[in-house]
């Protein structure tokens, strides 16, 4: 564990339980559009008669049938065609992180990550003792040619990308450059973990495939219900190729038996009984709401020579300070003025940009985004 810090995302979440505290730094979906009455229900016909004890019960290690075939379907109507049998239930797509890191990767196995990434995964990583190196990018994510490069001078096992609102930056990876990952992928037997979380909370324009589609024998994709529904459940999946999922089974067998019995019972209740479609577009015009009332004040509340993604969906807006500057430095300021984010140095596996940081826009009403990013002028300023 010496290599793995702790995330400075949960360090905040500590800091941020002041009620006076708004905070832009966690990724979190926001409170008041959970389905409380929708969940009450669907727990209270998970412990009703006649299967209240079976969902009590342990259970098989891939995971419920009913939230599998739900899962299948969900996923084959987004482009990815999907069976149950492709599927294993794991607790949070975090976790299936950590299943992969444990069934590929050995000590000083590279990993190939976009730069910047997702802070969490990094640190799954450096828990499996890899070799974390960074592949360029633009705009519009990693660039093929320079996947191709690392994988000629690098021989990486695994390739790790969040291709749609990746977290932090916000981009997408293009239909064009997720073919061209995945015919490398397939030419050089490379393993691609599609981590996906965000991909059904689009504000505009027009849905990809998943990554996954591009290619059936090299990517593991990733999905949950943390941000379409509530991430207390805790209930993610990874659908696999056939040559790789029964390995994942068993390391998962070895690494908790079996996701919570009851939660998935409860999950599979709510997605039969409820429109999950209704749900999500009510997410969506809420969190479009709210992302633009974020990009709206922020040229003046950033200082000049400022820049930042304008995302088409998901939950993060990236910003670059200008030369010189020191988000972690303005991070102190800005918490004496009662206002949080997250510096961008944690999301980078080799040389970070101090001048960076993270915004989320998902938490906050619009009153509270425009007094809190009133409030980040002024720790600015100062």
């Amino acid at each position: 564990m010496r290599p793995v810090q702790s995330s400075p995302v949960r360090d905040l979440l500590e800091l941020t339980k002041d009620p006076g505290m708004i905070s832009f730094a966690g990724g979190l979906p926001a409170p008041e559009l959970f389905d409380v009455d929708g969940w009450r229900a669907a727990f209270a016909d998970a412990l009703s008669e006649p299967h209240a004890r079976r969902h009590l019960q342990y259970a098989p290690t891939e995971g419920d049938p009913a939230l599998r075939a739900w899962i299948a379907d969900r996923q084959t109507s987004r482009g990815l065609p999907t069976e149950p049998t492709d599927l294993l239930v794991t607790t949070g797509s975090q976790q299936a992180l950590t299943l992969i890191a444990a069934a590929l990767l050995t000590p000083g196995a590279v990993v190939a990550v976009e730069e910047p990434t997702y802070l969490a995964a990094l640190q799954c990583f450096r828990m499996a003792d890899a070799r974390i190196v960074a592949v360029a990018g633009d705009e519009q994510g990693i660039l093929p040619e320079a996947l191709a490069e690392v994988i000629e001078r690098e021989h990486p096992t695994l390739l790790y990308l969040v291709p749609t609102f990746a977290n932090p930056t916000g981009r997408t990876l293009t239909a064009d450059r997720r073919a061209a990952v995945a015919a490398l992928a397939e030419a050089n037997d490379l393993w691609v973990v599609e981590d996906d979380p965000y991909g059904e909370l689009r504000y505009r324009g027009t849905p990809l495939a998943p990554l996954a589609a591009d290619s059936d024998t090299r990517v593991i994709n990733l999905g949950s219900l943390s941000k379409i529904c509530a991430p207390g459940l805790r209930l993610g999946w990874l659908r696999a190729p056939a040559s790789v999922l029964p390995t994942l089974v068993v390391t998962k067998q070895a690494a908790d038996l079996h996701t919570s019995t009851v939660d998935q019972a409860a999950a599979a209740s709510y997605l039969a009984a409820n429109d999950l479609e209704a749900h999500i577009a009510t997410l969506r015009d809420a969190y479009r709401t709210r992302r633009d009332a974020m990009v709206e004040l922020l040229p003046e509340v950033l200082p000049a020579g400022s820049r930042w993604t304008d995302p088409d969906g998901g939950m993060f807006i990236w910003v670059r300070l200008p030369d010189g500057a020191d988000s972690e430095t303005t991070l102190r300021v800005a918490l004496g003025e009662q206002v949080a984010f997250v510096p961008g140095t944690a999301f980078y596996a080799t040389t970070p940009d101090p001048a960076t940081l993270r915004l989320s826009f998902t938490t906050n009403t619009t009153a509270e985004i425009t007094k809190g990013l009133h409030r980040l002028a002024t720790a600015l300023r100062r």
